[in-house]
C-alpha cells in the first residue's frame, strides 16, 4: 500500500532510536547502578514512547487530535535525544559517533508527523480516478482550443491573402484598363485636332444632309449630364431654330457654350436633332 511508503521509515527509525536509547542508558547508569536498574530505566523510556506514540495513532485513526499527547511524545524524544546527546559529550571514545545519532528520535517523530500527515491528505483510488478525470478533461479542453485558434488564425491569414491577391489583381487590371483608356482618348484628341477631320467626315455625311455643312468635331472626354425625355412635337424651321438657339445662347452674359445651349433648349421642351441644332448654333455663332 502506498502508506507503506511513509510509516515503514517511521518504524525503522523509531526501532533504532530505541535500540540506542537503551544500550546509551544501560552504558551510562550501568556503572554507577546495578544494570537491571538501568535496564528498567531505558525500558522506561522507550516504553513510554511507545505509549504515546500508541495513543497519538489511536487519536488519528479516530480523526482526533490531543495537544497533550503530542506535547509527552515529543518530550520523550527530547529525552531520548538528550541522553545520546549527553552520553557523546561524556564518553572518551567515539563521542563524534554518538553525536552523528543523537538526532534520531527527533528524526523519527518528524516522520510520524509526516505520516500523520500524509494520512490525512490521502484520498481514496475513486477520488483519484475523478482528479485525473478531471484534469485529463481540462487538458483536453485546452488542447481542443489551442486547435481551434490555430485553425482560424490560419483560416483568416489564408482570407487575407487571397483577398489581397485579388485586390492586386483588380489594381493591374485597373491600370491597364486606365492606360488603354489614356491612350484611346489621346488617338481621339489627336484626330480631333487635326486639321482634316471635319473635311473628312463632311464628306461623309455630305449626301445624308446636303443643305447644311456643320463643322464635324468628335466628342469630348468629361461628365455628362442626363436631359429629360423629350416629347414628340411639331419640326422646327431653321429659321426658328436659329431664333430659339441665338435667344438661349445670349440669355446670359457671357454667352453659355453649346453643352449649356443644348441643354436648356431640350429642357425647354423643344425638339431638334443634334446635326440640325448643331448645325444653328454653328449659323448664329
Amino acid at each position: 500500500m502506498k502508506t507503506t511508503r511513509t510509516v515503514l521509515p517511521a518504524v525503522a527509525m523509531t526501532a533504532v532510536s530505541m535500540v540506542l536509547t537503551l544500550a546509551v542508558v544501560v552504558m551510562w547508569l550501568g556503572t554507577a547502578v546495578p544494570w537491571p536498574v538501568a535496564l528498567v530505566v531505558g525500558l522506561g523510556i522507550d516504553g513510554g514512547w511507545l505509549a504515546t506514540l500508541a495513543y497519538e495513532r489511536r487519536l488519528a485513526a479516530q480523526g482526533d487530535h490531543s495537544n497533550a499527547v503530542t506535547a509527552v511524545g515529543w518530550s520523550f524524544g527530547l529525552l531520548a535525544a538528550g541522553v545520546l546527546v549527553a552520553h557523546a559529550l561524556t564518553a572518551d571514545r567515539s563521542a563524534g559517533a554518538w553525536l552523528a545519532v543523537a538526532w534520531l528520535p527527533l528524526a523519527a517523530k518528524a516522520l510520524w508527523l509526516v505520516h500523520g500527515m500524509w494520512e490525512r491528505t490521502a484520498l481514496t483510488p475513486s477520488a483519484l480516478g475523478a482528479i485525473r478525470g478531471i484534469q485529463q478533461e481540462a487538458r483536453d479542453e485546452a488542447a481542443v482550443a489551442r486547435a481551434r485558434l490555430r485553425a482560424e488564425a490560419a483560416t483568416e491569414e489564408t482570407r487575407l491573402t487571397a483577398v489581397t491577391q485579388a485586390g492586386a489583381r483588380v489594381a493591374r487590371v485597373q491600370a491597364r484598363t486606365a492606360d488603354t483608356l489614356a491612350g484611346a482618348w489621346s488617338t481621339l484628341e489627336k484626330a480631333r485636332a487635326g486639321e482634316d477631320t471635319g473635311r473628312a467626315l463632311t464628306s461623309v455625311t455630305a449626301r445624308v444632309t446636303p443643305d447644311v455643312a456643320p463643322r464635324w468635331e468628335l466628342p469630348v472626354w468629361g461628365p455628362t449630364e442626363q436631359v429629360p425625355a423629350l416629347d414628340a412635337g411639331p419640326a422646327l424651321t431653321d429659321a426658328e431654330l436659329d431664333v430659339l438657339v441665338d435667344s438661349i445662347r445670349n440669355s446670359q452674359t457671357p454667352a453659355l457654350s453649346y453643352r449649356e445651349m443644348a441643354v436648356r433648349f431640350r429642357a425647354a421642351g423643344h425638339s431638334a436633332s443634334e446635326v440640325r441644332l448643331r448645325a444653328a448654333w454653328k449659323r448664329v455663332a
